[in-house]
């Protein structure tokens, strides 16, 4: 056995070994260590192996997936060593003492699961292959658990962004490149980062791997792929054919995308403005937890590629939002709609676990009823007055008749998960079947009756006929009953004798068993061989299934944007070319879902950019509001390119390609960066990138340095986000001298949120107003921060100080003249006492003796 386990383990060095044995996986040497710290099991130790105890531990095969899940999570990849034939067989085969033979029948890894219990519903699961083709790099990107693929090329400072896209739990490439992936955003999005053979990533062998997965000549039909995209397929397929030992799942055909069809978004400004997850982790109190109001877990996965990837093309972002306001504007229609959608399972999870060879019957039934109701879903919507997105989505709904009507006559309304038992095809779909179903019950009543003539023929009350693995059906008798079966003119055999029970044969019961046993083993199969019929039927229409699967996802989505935009009175966006972006009465949805929660309401403001006015300059108050406008009109650019109604009254957005937030940073020690070189780094991919159509919001750059590095590279990144990206921008500050730049950029406008402070007490309006803050509260934020009273009066009589300094000194003199802070500090230390109190005498008002005094004290004064 163990030499049977060495030789597995040699295939699968990189993976924990699942080596099943009986109703157990277990695990031995270093893997068992691993695993009993990862599950919290018990780690224990058998037999020897050169001299040495073998540490091991098991997990139950019925309850595998429970553990794979916390395996995965723990960032490890798992090899199953199934039997792959039965007891029997290998006695037959090799005689009593034969090892059942085994082998890796699949490797679970981040990327490739397809279980619901592996897998969370409302979030899409993305596998990534990444390469490097000449000057450009190859990505393919596909959801195993949903068949969803595609294909794009990308150059080597658009691909950090990309992944970000796709949030992948795992990421492949060749080992030249894996060192350079760790550093980028998969390794901090958690994704898990396997290196293959560089001869996996062949773009001939990715052509004809793809030719062969859709059993087609050319895939001219499917687009023009470039070496880079169909190298990263081939590295991606080759993976999948690895992981599934030969079997590959369902994918779709795949799709060319290309970075110009979507907003740009780099990694760290979807982290800065929490689209799809919180900055803690997780999806609660992200923009997706706050606006989802789906009602599958196929539409959640739809409305998080959509915010992940707004589109840039109006016409498509003109007809999502034409379907948002058609199911706003019909609340009945809306509710029927959505009652409806609630009740369809996952068709396109079902489907691709049943091509991966892990379906069940119940998958199955989940196509069965998710087509039927699609198919009246189509019957109800098809009315004469549509949106043109609906009417392209109906046909998609439609169709699947044949097999819808196979499904349902073939299986039971609520089929199994599990087919081992059998019970899943219907009553009347085959009448041999059936007649062996028949057989077996008639058995079983024929054992009933014999039990209770049996009981009658003993005179034991406590007589019972029951059924085993081992034994299959024998008679059981308590020991104290026993002592007259045990003769042999009983008519019964002795088998086994426990502590409280004793086990006998008959060879009445014999006869009748064998019937039963028969009959039922042949219903199995015969249920069996249907399962088998009825999935490969499906299969052969998975395009097409898949095809309804995304069209009631987008009917979804669409219902719960036009649900979310009733419920929270948002307005439709009207979307143009030239860059504007003219916001009346914006909001920051999730702030506003917090704060109403409490009761208290969300202060609306006004946002105006355009050609002429494209820079805004925000000071105030910290807590007074500046971040939150900044994200608020971020985010609600993302809506609208995302197909949303919008958090305003109005809104009239010009196009954005590429969207930048640097908005507060932390440090990123496992990469040698601290909070400023963050911020740097950050800061200088924006200026860098930004275009004329990119939208960015800047809070507070320059402020992780001294005063005059900051304020240096602040009064900068000010002049060159006007003169040479000149793009709109939203720029965040608490530098006061930064406002002098209105009077020479010309499109620069400067803003302020309000404060007042009420007897002693800070008020913070969150208002937006025209024209620079007369001061930033600084020790009126401290007070509501709960600073002692000490602390504040000192900061109070250094604030006196210096602004004393400042008056006294003028500032510098050299261009920028209001350093208020260090400008007084250096002016009071270049104070001298001595000059101070020279400049105290009076010579004339002096008589001979005074001045002597006077002199004296001043040589004093100068010996200190």
């Amino acid at each position: 056995m163990m030499a049977q386990y060495h030789a597995l383990k040699a295939e699968a060095p990189d993976c924990l070994l699942f080596y099943r044995m009986g109703d157990f996986f277990e695990l031995f040497f270093e893997d068992a260590k691993s695993a009993a710290a990862c599950l919290d099991i018990a780690l224990t130790a058998r037999g020897e192996h050169d001299g040495e105890r073998v540490p091991m531990c098991g997990v139950p095969v019925h309850a595998a997936d429970a553990y794979l899940a916390k395996l995965i999570r723990g960032g490890f990849r798992v090899a199953i060593a199934d039997q792959v034939e039965s007891p029997a067989e290998a006695k037959a085969r090799g005689g009593s003492k034969a090892l059942v033979a085994r082998a890796i029948v699949r490797v679970v890894t981040a990327g490739t699961l397809t279980e619901d219990v592996l897998l969370d519903a409302k979030a899409s699961n993305w596998l990534v292959a990444v390469v490097a083709v000449g000057e450009t790099v190859g990505l393919a990107a596909a959801d195993v658990s949903t068949g969803a693929f595609e294909l794009c090329e990308v150059s080597g400072a658009q691909l950090e962004a990309e992944i970000a896209r796709y949030s992948p739990s795992e990421v492949i490439c060749a080992p030249a490149e894996a060192g350079a992936l760790a550093a980028k955003a998969p390794a901090s999005a958690g994704a898990q980062i396997v290196p293959r053979e560089q001869r996996d990533f062949d773009s001939a062998k990715g052509e004809a791997k793809l030719k062969a997965l859709h059993d087609v000549a050319t895939l001219d039909g499917f687009g023009a792929f470039t070496r880079a995209e169909l190298a990263a397929a081939g590295g991606l397929l080759s993976y999948l054919d690895h992981a599934g030992k030969g079997t590959l799942p369902f994918l779709a055909p795949p799709v060319r995308r290309t970075t110009a069809e979507h907003m740009a978004i780099d990694a760290a400004t979807r982290e800065s403005l929490e689209l799809t997850q919180a900055a803690g982790g997780g999806r609660k109190g992200s923009l997706l937890d706050t606006i989802d109001r789906t009602v599958t877990g196929a539409g959640a996965r739809m409305l998080a590629s959509d915010l992940s990837a707004p589109l840039t093309d109006r016409a498509m972002i003109d007809a999502r939002l034409d379907l948002v306001a058609h199911w706003a504007g019909d609340g009945i229609g809306r509710e029927e709609l959505r009652a409806t959608l609630r009740a369809i399972p996952d068709v396109a999870r079902a489907l691709a676990r049943l091509s991966a060879g892990r379906g069940s019957p119940r998958d199955l039934g989940c196509l069965r009823d998710g087509l039927a109701r699609a198919w009246e879903l189509r019957e109800r919507l098809d009315q004469p007055h549509v949106p043109p997105l609906l009417r392209a989505l109906l046909p998609a709904l439609a169709g699947h008749g044949a097999l819808i009507d196979k499904l349902t006559r073939a299986l039971v309304a609520e089929p199994p998960v599990d087919a081992a038992n059998g019970g899943y095809i219907a009553h009347g779909y085959d009448a041999a079947l059936d007649d062996l179903r028949d057989a077996g019950g008639m058995g079983r009543r024929e054992i009933a009756a014999l039990e209770t003539a049996f009981r009658d023929r003993t005179g034991i009350a406590s007589l019972k006929i029951r059924h085993n693995g081992v034994l299959g059906y024998h008679v059981e008798v308590p020991a104290r009953a026993a002592d007259p079966l045990m003769d042999a003119a009983s008519g019964f055999t002795h088998r086994q004798t426990l502590a409280g029970v004793v086990r006998f044969n008959a060879p009445e019961l014999h006869e009748v068993a064998m019937r039963v046993t028969q009959a039922g083993s042949h219903a199995l199969a015969a249920e069996a061989a249907h399962f088998e019929e009825l999935t490969a039927l499906a299969l052969a229409s998975a395009r097409t299934i898949s095809a309804t699967a995304a069209a009631l996802a987008r009917l979804d989505v669409a219902s719960a944007n036009a649900q979310a935009a009733v419920e929270c009175d948002w307005c439709r966006p009207h979307l143009v070319d030239h860059p504007c972006f003219e916001v009346a009465g914006g909001r920051h949805p999730v702030v506003e879902a917090a704060v109403a929660k409490s009761g208290a309401r969300f202060v609306a403001n006004d946002c105006a950019l355009d050609a002429s006015d494209r820079l805004w300059l925000v000071t105030g108050p910290n807590m007074g509001g500046k971040s939150t406008f900044l994200r608020q009109n971020a985010l609600i650019a993302v809506m609208a390119q995302a197909g949303c109604f919008v958090p305003a009254k109005r809104a009239m957005l010009g196009l954005v390609d590429r969207l930048f937030s640097r908005v507060g940073a932390s440090d990123n020690l496992a990469r040698g960066r601290s909070t400023f070189m963050v911020e740097m780094v950050e800061t200088a991919a924006i200026l860098a990138q930004a275009t004329e159509r990119s939208f960015v919001i800047l809070d507070e750059v320059g402020r992780g340095t001294s005063t005059y590095d900051g304020l240096a590279i602040a009064w900068a990144v000010v002049e060159a986000v006007h003169e040479v990206n000149r793009c709109r921008c939203l720029f965040a500050t608490h530098y006061h001298e930064l406002t002098r730049l209105a009077e020479k950029l010309p499109a620069l406008s400067l803003h302020h949120v309000r404060a007042r402070e009420y007897k002693g007490d800070l008020v913070l309006l969150h208002e937006l107003a025209q024209g620079p803050a007369d001061r930033s509260y600084g020790i009126a934020v401290a007070r509501l921060a709960g600073m002692s009273p000490a602390v504040l009066a000192r900061a109070k009589s250094v604030l006196a100080k210096l602004e004393a300094g400042r008056a006294a000194t003028g500032g510098l003199a050299a261009g920028l003249d209001d350093l208020p802070l260090f400008s007084a500090l250096v002016e009071e230390a270049k104070v001298d006492p001595l000059r101070e109190a020279l400049d105290a005498i009076h010579p004339d008002a002096l008589s001979p003796r005074e001045a002597l005094e006077a002199l004296y004290r001043l040589k004093g004064v100068g010996e200190e």
